[in-house]
């Protein structure tokens, strides 16, 4: 299991194409899309819950999904309006989270025993708020998740 460094956590909007299959024109015309679509929409507050045993690790679901989720569609949309559908729609269904660690191996885990191990973790709720949106150009190195910054859109 792989924690995430603090300065990696973060909230995923949307998983769009990779960035070698868009011109430079076009991520600028979906980063225009966006920041038009988000602007004025205000931060987001979301509520974390305690950590539980997810599909590939460890994670803290989030509410309300339907702020978030307003979010998502809107990137989504700019994304298509641009690049049509030579992408996929990833996630297909949006729910708000943050991994807090990944586990090379999940098909293998244990999760009977590493949901007994975090039910003696004193994690209680906790709620942030998120002033603007990053779009990143993202990949993994085969240890964790990198990106690097494109554009950082205030929502306020």
């Amino acid at each position: 299991m792989r924690m995430v460094l603090p300065r990696r956590l973060h909230v995923t909007v949307l998983h769009a194409g990779p960035q070698a299959e868009a011109s430079d024109a076009e991520i600028a015309a979906m980063t225009d899309g966006v920041r038009e679509a988000v602007a004025g929409t205000g931060p987001i507050e979301l509520v974390f819950s305690r950590p539980s045993i997810g599909t590939v690790g460890i994670g803290r679901a989030a509410r309300p999904g339907a702020a978030a989720r307003g979010r998502w569609e809107a990137t989504w949309t700019a994304t298509t309006e641009v690049m049509g559908e030579r992408w996929q729609l990833l996630p297909e269904i949006y729910n708000p989270h943050m991994t807090i660690a990944y586990a090379a191996d999940a098909h293998n885990a244990d999760r009977a025993e590493m949901k007994s191990a975090l039910s003696d973790v004193d994690a209680s709720e906790v709620t942030l708020t998120f002033p603007e949106l990053t779009l990143v150009s993202q990949w993994h190195n085969h240890r964790r998740i990198i990106w690097e910054p494109l554009a950082t859109l205030p929502l306020g």
